[in-house]
């Protein structure tokens, strides 16, 4: 069981240029990949997005890659021909006013726009997703190990709440037994003093029975029972089941809200409280489950 929370980060270089990848992933109902990159490298954006959902399932995962260049990727061009240009020009200037021709510096000649230009190599993307790729699998290995440790700690807690819930649950159906006995009782005693001996026996009967079939949770004790266990049963496997938890602890939520609207006796009542606290804690930790 892994949760959806977590960190990662690789680093990949091949002497010239080095890609770090950052992830970091949180709680979401879905699968949402976010990455963010250097512009030349838009086009790898699709094989990222790839990886990734083929290896993890649920959560938000944010990913940053960075591109460090060792030296500079900018290069200086010269255009003699435009050199050239300048010089003749600044020649035929000199002549047309007739002053002494003076040797034009070439630092002059340099400096005129358009004699040297600075230019960014051209870099191939694809050329370079070796070390994209490498650096990702790192991030991508490490936000994994980190995702199966904080699972491990997720299904302890988990499995101590459900432990807890079917601990309660049994108290619930302890004092479930003998319920109508007990309505019987108070009814006749309630009736007896308001009526004193004019009592209908079978009124009474009826009464008793009514009230009893209201609050018999014997139903809802045994659903508990088997969410309970389909719950431990979906904690011991390896696949993503936080959808199945979600779905399972609605399913209890349900059935706990019902006794609680059907508890005739305070002990029953107290439970219901008990068990609807308990529930919330899971729901809190089954929301990083993948």
């Amino acid at each position: 069981m892994n949760s959806m929370t977590g960190f990662g980060r690789g680093e990949a270089s091949n002497g010239s240029i080095t890609v770090i990848v950052e992830m970091k992933s949180v709680n979401n109902r879905y699968r949402d990949v976010q990455v963010r990159l250097p512009r030349i490298y838009g086009v790898v954006e699709p094989r990222i997005q790839k990886a990734l959902k083929d290896r993890f399932n649920r959560g938000r995962i944010d990913v940053f890659v960075r591109r460090e260049v060792i030296g500079t990727e900018q290069t200086v061009r010269a255009d003699p021909l435009l050199a050239e240009h300048y010089l003749h020009a600044a020649q035929e200037v000199s002549k047309r006013l007739a002053r002494d021709e003076e040797t034009i510096p070439t630092s002059w000649i340099l400096e005129q726009p358009g004699v040297l230009v600075i230019a960014e190599k051209e870099t191939d993307p694809l050329a370079e997703w070796e070390l994209v790729s490498t650096a990702l699998m790192l991030a991508a290995d490490e936000l994994e190990l980190m995702r199966s440790q904080e699972g491990r700690a997720l299904h302890r807690d988990l499995d101590e709440y459900l432990m807890k819930v079917q601990e309660l649950r049994a108290e619930v159906a302890a004092h479930a037994e003998g319920i109508v006995e007990r309505l019987h009782a108070r009814i006749e005693e309630r009736i007896t003093r308001v009526l004193e001996d004019r009592i209908e026996p079978g009124r009474l009967v009826q009464e008793a029975a009514l009230l009893a079939d209201k609050a018999d949770v014997s139903e809802e004790l045994a659903r508990i029972s088997s969410h309970c266990t389909q719950f431990a049963e979906a904690l011991a496997t390896n696949e993503p089941i936080g959808r199945k938890l979600d779905f399972l602890l609605q399913e209890l939520n349900r059935e706990i809200n019902t006794i609680g609207s059907k508890a005739a006796e305070t002990p029953v009542a107290n439970r219901v409280v008990e068990m609807k606290s308990v529930l919330e804690r899971m729901r809190e930790q089954a929301a990083n489950v993948e």
